[in-house]
């Protein structure tokens, strides 16, 4: 009997990339070749609604323009000009709340007005939403994602920039953000910021993440 692949394979087991490459040849499992009928139309037709088309047309001219050439701050805040938004709302952790600054102080320069809300605002005990009190260990106050984001909303920001949110944290900013949100910063305490660096020491400092869990 044949052994079947226990592996779903999709895009991120790809090494041909002929969806940008157009020059070889598609892999058997490629989501090109295999759409369900009526897939992908389904999801080109939402370019037309609401701002979906403004904001795709905007952000592929920023790419084009600033391609290598802009820091992530610039894009931005160049996205922000295209799309006229001039509130721009700041959710930050308080650990980066000095970069949080610092991006206020560039945005301002620019011209923007600027709102920020951090993590703990509100000094809420963890506890008071049934967190372990063990995790006091690493602060007393819990982050608040949700108030940040219902803060923004009321502020009327326009665009909101993500600073360093905990992982889940962040998830439920997004989910609860009335504006549109990027994020500048991905929290990494351990890389200095920079998940990435897992990714590209895979091979060497980083070896132990290829050694499986124990699922017990």
């Amino acid at each position: 009997m044949e052994k079947q692949d226990p592996v779903c394979r999709s895009c991120i087991d790809c090494g041909v990339v002929n969806c940008s490459a157009q020059k070889y040849q598609y892999p058997e499992f490629c989501l090109t070749t295999s759409l369900e009928e009526g897939e992908l139309e389904e999801a080109l037709s939402l370019y037309d609604e609401d701002r979906n088309r403004e904001i795709m047309l905007t952000a592929a001219q920023v790419e084009f323009e600033g391609y290598c050439k802009l820091t992530r701050v610039e894009e931005i805040m160049d996205f922000a000009r295209r799309m006229g938004f001039h509130k721009i709302g700041i959710a930050t952790c308080v650990g980066l709340i000095r970069e949080s600054r610092a991006l206020a102080r560039i945005l301002r320069v620019h011209g923007f007005e600027v709102f920020g809300v951090a993590c703990k605002a509100g000094a809420v005990d963890k506890t008071a939403v049934g967190i372990d009190p063990a995790c006091h260990a690493v602060g007393k106050n819990m982050c608040n994602p949700i108030f940040q984001a219902k803060r923004l909303n009321r502020e009327g920001t326009e665009l909101n920039i993500v600073v360093g949110l905990c992982v889940g944290h962040d998830s439920l900013f997004y989910r609860y953000s009335d504006a549109l949100v990027t994020t500048l910063v991905a929290k990494d305490r351990v890389t200095g910021h920079n998940p990435a660096a897992v990714l590209y020491q895979l091979d060497s400092y980083y070896k132990r993440l290829l050694i499986p869990s124990d699922p017990a």
